[in-house]
């Protein structure tokens, strides 16, 4: 807990890209295309956010860039497979 609390303006950033995605996505509820083009700007703000994160904190290795990118490529992945269902 004392890491979360002493990297709270690391977190912040994050938190307002998902909550901005998040209302993005529901005020556009009526444009599912709109709907998709959030969704990946989200995965790809969290992805430059986790990169900036930890080069900031020296610990930015390959490993941590896949693992963010894949995170983000699974959930734009499972959040298309609901909207563009046929």
């Amino acid at each position: 807990m004392r890491e979360l609390t002493r990297h709270t303006k690391h977190y912040l950033p994050l938190v307002g890209i998902f909550a901005t995605g998040f209302f993005g996505f529901v005020y556009f509820s009526y444009d599912r295309l709109f709907q998709g083009s959030i969704i990946i700007s989200v995965a790809v703000a969290y992805v430059v956010w986790g990169i900036v994160h930890h080069a900031l904190h020296k610990d930015l290795y390959l490993e941590v860039v896949i693992e963010y990118v894949l995170v983000a490529a699974l959930c734009v992945l499972a959040v298309f497979s609901v909207l563009f269902r046929v």
